[in-house]
């Protein structure tokens, strides 16, 4: 305020002129008596700084590249490397799959129809057709060999199916008789001079490498007989149950394919190459690096000349992480690196050219000499130019200072005034602060003003939003746990389940990851003599997945309690969920029904996990059953029963993938092994206590880690028929 009897401000309006005054002498003073030191100063430091400077960015820069590109050269070779493993693994899929339903075939003619056959037909070319091809010493009219075709026909959907799923070329049957079933959409290929080439792929080294290993293998590539593009063969041979081959299984994988997914990874500089188990590469890069000679290019490239190439391959093949490598080549320094292809034992060694490595460090170096040189050139102007209008410009910004001083008192204290005090006056009845007139004074009072009036109106909002989401949020999580309690009851949960059988006993539990869950299981008497369990899975999570979840149990115990066989009953469910799956979902399912008096259990496995087998006074061990595919995956799969005699004190405990994939805080798995000592701790305590004990240490390894699946298993102990 002014005191008007002494001519002199008070308060803030006084502190504030007083401070402005001061602090004007005491700037103009020290302006002049710096400014002259610091433009000598300042000359001869930026002369310094500017030759330290450059040669400090020339180190750090060349460091920095020299770690970028090892960090980026590791990274792409691993993509790289993985997207070829990823190709692998597709290949072996399909082959194993083929191969499967082919062994199954052969093995039951009397279940199969003979189909019909052709060859190769030119109107056919560019769509997926089976094509059929007798070797030149083939009789293509002896019946058994005829036969035999005919059985193998059936496999065409199948193999149809494959090609459109994976977008793959072809896959193929051969037979030791001297016959080629092909899938594929090439079929002028088949065609020289109008007529259908010979083709006897006994000759081929895929085949023969195959029935020499006994067992799935890539070839090290050669060219397609119908197309004439370089691939790798992926084959498995076929056995009979007396052990004499019975067919070759196979899949094309074109190099072309592959290179072009490697190639949108691929940087400038960097060049690849693709490296079997015996040292051969398979495949490089189709872009300029470094030379190979050409008895690299054929002979094993751990004998190479090139001695940082050859020790690279050689550490890569043995399964050793190579680092980073940088040595001199034939055309220049570079980065080498190298990453293992799990699905064949093959590696991808990628390398990376230096000199372009340093390209960015020089065009930068040259950049900043220029900027460097123009600046000092604008600053020796511009100080001149200061020198001049320093003083006047300080004489005037008194006379503004002084004045504006005695203004901005009244402009910035008056309105503040008046702003606290209506603050003060805010309670929880009133929270609005109004926007005044006074308050408009133009300046950061005003917005200062404006800020507490949108915030407290937006308080206010937001008071209202926070009542309306807690409330929705209560709402949601009412309805979640209804739907976790409805869920939950729908599976058997009243223990001892069978208080009047004495023959057997059985415990189960399932903890979702979410409020509801995709696991089920359960068990139920088809007849007094026959209990039907069931353990299964459902991809995915949350409320799909609960859904599916009670659809796909709903049908599995509709069909179940028709009396029909283990296999048979995953038919009928897979058909029932096929016929409606919109949203492409599955179910891995096992399913077994227990002859309760004689102790044999027949079980099916549609895609789930295996079981675990104790017999009396023995473990708990990991009973590897054959797979069949998941429910839902394809309609018109078979899966086929096995059996089990279930001597008195014989347990077998099933459970879902959340068991062993359960991890800890380093993400690092449970794991069957540390499942299998969880279940030893004590085998012969009841199922109930087993099913607790494993889930303790599951409890004691995850600790605080979240639960990302659900947790779901069944233990029954056999007992053993009453003795009555």
């Amino acid at each position: 305020m002014e005191d008007k009897k002494s001519g002199k401000y008070k308060g803030i309006k006084g502190k504030v002129l007083n401070l402005i005054i001061y602090a004007i002498i005491l700037l103009t003073g020290a302006y002049l008596i710096l400014s002259t030191i610091r433009n000598n100063i300042l000359s001869d430091l930026v002369a310094k700084s500017n030759e330290k400077q450059q040669e400090s960015i020339t180190e750090t820069t060349s460091l920095v590249m020299d770690e970028v590109v090892e960090q980026t050269l590791g990274r792409l070779n691993r993509i790289e490397a993985g997207i070829a493993d990823d190709m692998f693994d597709d290949a072996r899929d399909k082959v194993t799959y083929l191969a499967d339903l082919a062994e199954k075939i052969l093995a039951d003619p009397a279940a199969y129809e003979l189909q019909p056959y052709a060859g190769p037909d030119m109107e056919e070319d560019g769509e997926l057709t089976m094509k059929v091809i007798f070797a030149q010493d083939t009789d293509s009219s002896d019946r058994k060999i005829t036969s035999k075709v005919g059985l193998l026909v059936n496999m065409t959907d199948a193999m149809i199916s494959l090609c459109e799923a994976y977008d793959a070329p072809t896959v193929y049957i051969s037979l030791p008789e001297g016959v080629h079933l092909s899938v594929s959409r090439d079929s002028a290929g088949w065609f020289e001079d109008g007529q259908v080439k010979n083709y006897d792929p006994r000759t081929r080294e895929w085949y023969q490498k195959a029935v020499e290993a006994k067992e799935l293998v890539f070839s090290d590539g050669e060219k397609d007989a119908v197309t004439g593009v370089y691939c790798i063969e992926c084959a498995k041979p076929v056995y009979g149950p007396d052990g004499t081959l019975q067919a070759v299984i196979g899949a094309d994988l074109f190099l072309d394919d592959m290179q072009q997914s490697m190639r949108e990874f691929s940087v400038e500089g960097e060049y690849y190459l693709l490296v079997n188990q015996l040292g051969h590469v398979v495949l490089e890069s189709d872009g300029e690096g470094f030379p190979l000679n050409e008895e690299d290019r054929v002979n094993d490239l751990r004998e190479s000349k090139i001695e940082l190439l050859a020790q690279v391959a050689k550490e890569a093949l043995e399964g050793n992480t190579t680092g980073i490598y940088v040595g001199e080549l034939a055309n220049g320094t570079y980065y080498i690196t190298a990453s293992s292809i799990e699905a064949t034992g093959w590696t991808l060694i990628s390398a990376y050219n230096e000199e372009i490595s340093g390209q960015p460090a020089v065009l930068l170096q040259g950049k900043l000499n220029e900027i460097q040189t123009e600046t000092i050139g604008a600053y020796q102007k511009a100080k001149e130019r200061t020198r001049f209008f320093a003083i006047g410009a300080l004489i005037a910004l008194m006379t503004m200072i002084i004045a504006g001083a005695v203004v901005l008192g009244s402009r910035i204290v008056d309105p503040l005034n008046s702003m606290t005090k209506k603050i003060s006056e805010l309670n929880e009845t009133n929270m609005i602060f109004k926007m005044e007139d006074e308050f408009k004074t133009g300046d950061e009072v005003q917005k200062l003003a404006e800020s507490f009036a949108d915030i407290s109106e937006r308080s206010v909002e937001y008071m209202d939003t926070v009542l309306k989401v807690t409330a929705e949020k209560e709402r949601i999580g009412a309805e979640l746990s209804l739907a976790n309690t409805i869920q939950l009851n729908m599976l058997p949960h009243m223990f001892p389940a069978f208080p009047s059988r004495h023959e057997f006993d059985i415990y189960a539990t399932m903890n979702p990851a979410k409020e509801v869950g995709g696991d089920f299981y359960d068990y139920f008497l088809i007849d007094d003599d026959h209990l039907g369990m069931v353990m299964a899975d459902v991809s995915g999570k949350g409320v799909p997945a609960a859904l599916f979840m009670m659809a796909s149990k709903i049908i599995l115990q509709s069909v179940a309690m028709l009396g029909n066989h283990p296999a048979e009953i995953l038919n009928k469910t897979n058909e029932a969920i096929c016929s409606n799956n919109e949203a492409a979902m599955f179910v891995t399912v096992w399913m077994g029904i227990l002859d309760i008096p004689s102790g044999k259990l027949v079980a099916a496995n549609g895609g789930h996990e295996y079981p675990c087998i104790k017999k009396p006074d023995g473990k708990f061990e990991i009973y590897k059953d054959k797979h069949g595919l998941v429910l839902g995956a394809m309609d018109g799969t078979k899966y086929s029963e096995y059996e089990i005699t279930l001597e008195p004190g014989s347990k077998i405990f099933l459970y879902t993938d959340g068991l062993p994939e359960a991890s800890d805080l380093d993400n690092v798995l449970f794991g069957m092994d540390r499942m299998v000592e969880a279940l030893n701790i004590d085998p012969q305590a009841s199922p109930e206590q087993i099913i607790r004990t494993v889930k303790e240490s599951v409890d004691s390894y995850v600790k605080e880690a979240e639960q990302f699946d659900d947790l779901t298993m069944l233990c029954l102990e056999y007992v053993g028929p009453n003795k009555d």
